[in-house]
């Protein structure tokens, strides 16, 4: 009969096979998902969705429509309240009218606004062909117009006498180009560059922080829309709530057309080294990818927004503009 043993049991190990806590590979994530940036895919699906002919004759019917049937309560109630006391018409009048100015005035603006737009589009466009052509005089022409659609900024000051000082020394349309952008656009880049990792930065910690559905997407809107206007501002678009709206449908339009919206490896590698998202949460890995998708609307707002292409100031890195908007916000 054999003896029952009570002492421990040693098994022995081959030498380099001995296995630590701080050697033994990570436990693989299998059935999580890759992080993808919805709420930014969600945004630019909605912002760039085209509506087809019979919705917009809808909704313009059924505008004109309550128009109508406003404008018709608003006449019957004052004519009513002037027959009935001439004291209380009057003063409904007066105040119809004040509100009626308003939306005057408020209409003024955004087509001050839209023709803002355009002016820089324009300028923009004439700079391109310079710049194709190879037209010292245009390229002159542009820089004039440049500097008089910045005439009124005192933050300009000093640049504005820097490139007339120094406008005789150019004698190619690229220097006379790239003068004006080192001067005058120089400073506003720098300013654009901040609105984008702010924007960046809060989309991301919102989306890795608050639990709550939807959040991250109303985030995101909110934060891009913010972000686009003060871009626009910055380099003297100051755009209101059409010409925001336009902006926006123009920078995601091209965002989606050219797939820079798409999450790929490249995006995730540039940003991450390649092995952050790995050793995060989803969480913080969908904040990251949110957070680089908001950069990337900005570089193309900057281009957009812009008066002048990038001649001689580099165009802004997104890899840069994540890495400075996220350094601290999440481990490793």
């Amino acid at each position: 009969m054999t003896q029952k043993s009570t002492g421990p049991v040693l098994i022995e190990l081959d030498e380099g096979q001995a296995e630590t806590p701080a050697t033994a590979p990570p436990v693989p994530d299998a059935d999580l998902p890759v992080p993808t940036g919805r709420a930014m895919q969600t945004l630019a699906t909605l912002a760039t969705r085209r509506s087809s002919g019979l919705t917009r004759f809808f909704w313009s019917s059924l505008l004109a429509l309550v128009s109508f049937a406003a404008s018709v309560a608003a006449w019957e109630f004052v004519t009513g309240l002037i027959e009935r006391s001439p004291i209380l018409g009057w003063t409904a009048t007066v105040l119809t009218g004040l509100f009626v100015l308003a939306l005057l005035l408020i209409a003024g603006r955004e087509w001050l606004a839209l023709g803002r737009l355009k002016r820089i589009d324009g300028l923009r466009t004439q700079a391109d062909a310079a710049l194709s052509t190879g037209d010292l005089k245009a390229a002159r022409a542009v820089s004039d117009r440049l500097l008089s659609l910045y005439a009124n900024r005192a933050d300009l000051a000093a640049a504005r006498s820097a490139m007339a000082a120094r406008a005789s020394d150019s004698f190619d349309a690229d220097a006379a180009l790239g003068l004006a952008e080192q001067h005058l656009l120089g400073p506003l880049d720098a300013l654009a560059r901040l609105e984008v990792e702010a924007a960046a930065r809060q989309v991301a910690t919102v989306t890795a922080i608050v639990p709550l559905a939807l959040a991250d997407l109303v985030v995101a809107l909110t934060s891009n829309l913010r972000m686009i206007r003060r871009i626009a501002e910055i380099y003297g678009g100051r755009s209101g709530t059409l010409g925001s709206w336009r902006l926006t449908r123009a920078v995601l339009t091209h965002l989606v057309a050219t797939g820079a919206v798409a999450v790929g490896d490249d995006l995730i590698g540039s940003i991450a080294g390649g092995g952050v998202l790995a050793k995060v949460s989803r969480r913080f890995g969908e904040g990251v990818i949110n957070g680089a998708l908001t950069a990337r609307v900005g570089v193309a707002a900057i281009e957009v927004c812009r008066p002048l292409p990038f001649v001689t100031e580099k165009r802004p890195s997104v890899t840069g503009l994540v890495k400075r908007a996220l350094t601290g916000l999440f481990p490793g």
